[in-house]
């Protein structure tokens, strides 16, 4: 089933842990409301720039799930709101100024890249509806968090 032109609602849901661990990460209705909005407002824009098929890391998480990968409670992802992304042949830096100068957005997350090193980290990205959306940008290393990205 699609939820958005080039996203299926499989996509969305599919995890390896929650196979393995036999959870079922179906989302309620209201979660599937905000899966379509972030599938048409943020993935699909990106497919379209870049022009090349990809298939998010990680989507929406129940919340069993999202414990069981040791994640905030408060996570977007529990939401159907946040996704985490790498594009094939894109860095992850790229794709993140590409965000944050180009869409509107919640919050913009670089997670775990590495300057010089093109395939590291991935990117976080949320969006919770127009008007609301704080266009907070923050990059995450294994010591630190700091605002903006790195130049």
């Amino acid at each position: 089933m699609k939820i958005s032109k080039w996203f299926t609602l499989a996509e969305a849901t599919r995890s390896m842990t929650a196979t393995r661990c036999g959870i079922d990460n179906t989302p309620s209705p209201d979660v599937a409301k905000a899966m379509v909005t972030i599938g048409e407002k943020i993935l699909d824009p990106i497919r379209e720039h870049y022009k090349i098929p990809f298939s998010p890391s990680s989507w929406y998480r129940c919340p069993e799930l999202n414990y069981k990968l040791g994640s905030k409670g408060t996570s977007q992802h529990c939401l159907g709101e946040a996704v985490d992304i790498e594009i094939p042949g894109v860095t992850n830096i790229e794709l993140a100024t590409m965000i944050r100068d180009q869409m509107d957005f919640d919050q913009l997350i670089l997670e775990f890249y590495q300057p010089g090193v093109k395939d590291s980290g991935w990117v976080h990205v949320s969006y919770v509806a127009p008007h609301r959306n704080r266009q907070e940008v923050l990059t995450i290393t294994k010591d630190d968090i700091q605002p903006g990205l790195p130049t």
